[in-house]
């Protein structure tokens, strides 16, 4: 892990210590122009001036290719591939830490100190990726079968495949924004009485609105159309994590999915955190995943049994009038299938992925109270309801919820990997019709 110790102050418990080195895209007032940053404490070091400055002067890998650091996404710099990620973020941490080798190239340069170290609360930040494309996996056990039991009962939970392979379908790319951006509560086709026997469904706002707790996984390495990624190199091709909330219209899901899965009831927006932690600040928490009753196929069969990561995840839903409750905690550790399997199932068929795409892990429940990852679970779909304190209640959402997901790794408090928050605020839908 990285050196403990920086010359520069990080607040005891930020997120953005010294062992993390997250990437993300920055602007600001006067210069509004995005471009790559990482977050370190409550600043951000703006790669653009900081590489301008030749603050890569002792970096003759990344030399080259400084041109990615003025470029208005991440997806150039992950392009470079898993081991120039790994020198850079190790180089920034060694110009950061305190016994720094490099004093010359930040720690006594006051002028580029003041040029490129850009206090986080006068930063916009930004989707960090393009994202091409888009693609949602059901891979956290608790929640599928939880949700299994609510509509089909307990013997009929999971489906015969649930085991075998990371259940997924592909999602709308263009409707994932980044943390902060309001979502608009949708409007579509419901059915308000399911117990009838004519179904017929009305035209309404979503009654149901919900957060899904998830981690999102982006794509760094492109691979040619009908060729796979094997699983053995599947973890090359995967640059970092952010939290996710694929909001979700329960209703209009209810009523749409069935044959061909969600659509309207997923597409109008998914939520993520900007800063991306990278696979190499996560290394140290690796864990055990869920276990699994079934043999996976050999194109799915990892060596190492820690493939996913311990984060300590937790979800807060604040009210209009200020009423907030912590309604979740749970941990990144509830999953069936790692990435990497996400990534080699994917790929299986020869499907081809490009820099730049999203995946999605699915809803993260654990098995006690208060661990599960969404209000549909919680609330049993609506029959019970979650205190947000003030004595307000909620068994979905409401116009004006502000729902904040904030995930972190690690217990001492001066070497934490956190993701900071992803936070999005519930408007009315619109009013399409005058009757």
């Amino acid at each position: 892990m990285a050196a403990e110790s920086s010359w520069f102050h990080i607040p005891r418990g930020s997120p953005f210590s010294l062992a993390n080195i997250p990437f993300g895209i920055i602007s600001t007032p006067s210069s509004a122009t995005p471009r790559p940053a990482i977050a370190i404490g409550d600043h951000a070091l703006d790669l653009r001036a900081f590489a301008s400055s030749s603050g890569f002067r002792d970096l003759s890998v990344i030399q080259p290719h400084q041109a990615v650091f003025s470029e208005p996404t991440l997806n150039a710099f992950a392009a470079l591939g898993r081991p120039v990620h790994s020198v850079v973020r190790k180089y920034i941490q060694s110009v950061f830490a305190a016994d720094t080798p490099y004093p010359e190239v930040l720690k006594a340069n006051s002028a580029l100190q003041k040029e490129a170290l850009l206090p986080l609360a006068e930063v916009t930040t930004h989707l960090p990726f393009a994202i091409g494309d888009y693609t949602d996996f059901f891979v956290g056990l608790n929640h599928a079968y939880n949700c299994g039991v609510l509509f089909r009962g307990a013997a009929d939970a999971l489906q015969p495949n649930y085991k075998h392979l990371p259940v997924g379908y592909h999602g709308r790319a263009s409707s994932v924004v980044v943390s902060g951006t309001p979502i608009r509560r949708p409007c579509g086709q419901i059915l308000e009485n399911p117990k009838v026997e004519k179904k017929t469904p009305v035209f309404s706002p979503s009654r149901k609105l919900d957060y899904e707790l998830e981690l999102g996984a982006f794509v760094c390495k492109a691979n040619k159309m009908g060729e796979p990624i094997l699983i053995d190199k599947a973890a090359d091709s995967i640059f970092g994590l952010v939290m996710m909330n694929d909001w979700s219209a329960r209703d209009i899901q209810s009523w749409e999915y069935i044959p061909l899965g969600p659509f309207n009831a997923k597409n109008f927006g998914t939520s993520i955190s900007p800063w991306v932690v990278l696979m190499d600040a996560l290394e140290p928490f690796k864990v055990a995943g869920l276990e699994n009753s079934e043999q996976v196929l050999r194109y799915m069969k990892e060596e190492n049994k820690e493939n996913v990561y311990d984060i300590k995840l937790e979800v807060d839903i604040k009210s209009k009038s200020g009423n907030t409750g912590t309604v979740t905690k749970t941990s990144g550790r509830h999953l069936l299938f790692s990435f990497p399997q996400m990534l080699a199932h994917h790929t299986i068929g020869g499907c081809p992925m490009k820099v730049g795409d999203l995946m999605g892990s699915g809803t993260i429940s654990g098995l006690e109270e208060g661990s599960r990852g969404c209000l549909l679970e919680m609330t049993e779909n609506g029959k019970v309801k979650v205190s947000l304190g003030g004595g307000e209640e909620r068994a979905f959402l409401e116009d004006g919820d502000e729902v904040t997901f904030t995930g972190v790794c690690g217990d001492d408090e001066t070497t934490l990997v956190g993701f900071g928050q992803c936070t999005g605020r519930v408007e009315p839908a619109l009013k399409l019709y005058s009757d």
